[in-house]
Order: structure tokens, then sequence, then C-alpha cells
């Protein structure tokens, strides 16, 4: 009684202290990303912390600066939903332990999980260079045509209602599934779990984090907007329905931008009319007193 007690007890200082841990790393992360989207709104982002203007080409540091970014962001967004497998792979890790099984640190499997995000976080580079390069990106990283932001509204909201997704958003959904059909003994093996629930959550995910060019990567509003309905997607009990409903609320937002779009273009390719005023065209079969002459 008094071991299990003990143990209890143990259980319930390491999640206090995990998650402590995670809520300290979250809060840094949104920090550094507010007052990144602060300095970018004042306009003071290539003397202050060097972001690359959309009227310059990109260099190297340029990248790695976005990059970084991107790396922080990512780490804001997901670990509060990521918390969850986390905090049971230490729990059955300490319960191991208690087992003489080696100790592993939870931080390696932490450390697979952000690999993964910034495997990502190098794509989703890759991706706002190419936008920047077309001239499809602000300033502040929001799209600069409502084409853009329809194509990727549409893309999502699709993406939702796939198989991958589904399959994908199951086993983020379900940590106890994940542990007890993917366990992996020692450092190696909890980093390569890392590395698979990250990559799993990266297949879940990846569309609604392009949605962030829709309003503004930098649009902080934004941002905990889109990361508050993957963490419901996640933790919800009605979260796989909660992510088609939302997927059917994205196509129809895209088809309306689409729509709009396209409508507004054709109203201003119309013609104009004619530029003669009424009553001062020529009429058929009728001449000027100068071309008819003197009688």
């Amino acid at each position: 009684m008094s071991s299990g007690v003990t143990q209890k007890t143990i259980l319930r200082r390491d999640r206090i202290i995990l998650l402590s841990a995670l809520a300290l790393i979250t809060a840094l992360s949104w920090v550094y990303v507010a007052s990144l989207a602060s300095d970018m709104q004042s306009m003071e982002m290539a003397t202050e912390i060097a972001m690359p203007q959309m009227q310059e080409a990109w260099g190297v540091t340029d990248f790695a600066l976005t990059f970084v970014m991107w790396a922080v962001m990512m780490v804001a967004m997901m670990t509060p939903s990521a918390a969850p497998m986390i905090l049971l792979f230490a729990g059955v890790n300490r319960r191991r332990r208690e087992q003489q099984a080696p100790y592993v640190p939870t931080s390696v499997f932490l450390l697979g999980y952000l690999v993964v995000w910034a495997a990502f976080s190098v794509l989703a580079t890759a991706a706002q260079w190419g936008l920047h390069a077309a001239s499809l990106l602000s300033p502040m990283m929001v799209s600069t045509t409502p084409v853009l932001g329809g194509v990727l509204l549409l893309v999502a909201g699709i993406y939702q209602w796939t198989p991958l997704k589904h399959a994908c958003l199951s086993k983020c959904r379900s940590p106890l599934g994940f542990v007890l059909n993917e366990w992996r003994e020692g450092r190696w093996g909890a980093f390569l779990m890392g590395l698979k629930h990250g990559s799993y959550c990266t297949g879940c995910c990846w569309s609604l984090m392009a949605l962030l060019f829709v309003a503004g990567v930098m649009n902080l509003l934004w941002v905990a907007a889109i990361a508050g309905f993957i963490l419901l997607e996640k933790v919800a009990p009605a979260g796989q329905r909660m992510a088609q409903a939302a997927g059917v609320l994205m196509v129809a937002g895209g088809v309306v931008l689409l729509g709009l779009t396209l409508w507004v273009g054709t109203q201003s390719e119309m013609p104009s009319g004619t530029e003669s005023e009424p009553g001062t065209e020529s009429m058929p079969g009728m001449e000027s007193e100068a071309e008819r002459g003197p009688m």
C-alpha cells in the first residue's frame, strides 16, 4: 500500500514538473512570436530583426532567420496539442523505470517530435521564399492576392476529408494506442517514437499551417486560432467531426473568395461604353455642311 502511494506521488510530481516545463517552453515561444510580430507591425523589421523585405532578394541570413521564426512558431503552436502524448510517455517510462527498465529522458522523445517540425519549418521557409519571389506575400506575410487565399482554403478544406487526414488525426487522438503499438526501447527507440508521432502530427496539420498565409503568418489572432483548432481536433471528443465540419467551411470560404475574385475581375474588364456624348455621333447617310460644300 505504501509503495503504491509512493509511486502515485512520484508520478504526480513528475507530471507537475513536466507540465511546468512544457508550459514554460510554450510561453517563451509565444513571447518570441509576439515580439517578432510587434517589430514587423512597426515596419522596422529590416533594422531590428533583419527579416527579408518584399522588395529585396533573400540571402542566406534571411532564409535562416525565417526558418528560426517558423521553427519557434511550430513549438508554440504544437507543444500544447502534443502534451497528452508527452505526459503519457513520461508516465509509462516512469513505471518501467520502477521495474528496473533503463531510464530514458522524456526530452529524447520530445526532441524527436520537434525534429520533424523543424524539418517542416524548412519546407515552410522554402514555400515562403517562393511566394516572396513571386510577390505573392506582403511584408506581414499575408497573401497579396485573394486567388492564393482561395486556393489554400480549398486545399485545406478538401484535405480535411481525405483518408490520410483521418488516419493521422486518429493516431494523434489516441496516445495510448500509439504507445501500445509503437513502443521502442532505449534512447534511440524513444527518439524514433518522437519522430513517428511528429510525422503523424505533421500529416494531420500541414494544410492548416498553410492557412497562415491567408490572413498573415504574423497575425497573432490568426496563429492562435489555428493552434486552438488543432488542439480541439486532437483532444475534443468530437474532434474528427469538427475537422470535417471545418473542412466544409474552408471549401465554402475558398469558393466564395475565388468567386468574388472572378466576379470583380469580370466587372473590371467590361467595356466602359462610348466616349462620345449623346447626339454628337454622326448618323448614317448624313453629311456635315463642310462635307457637302457650297450649293
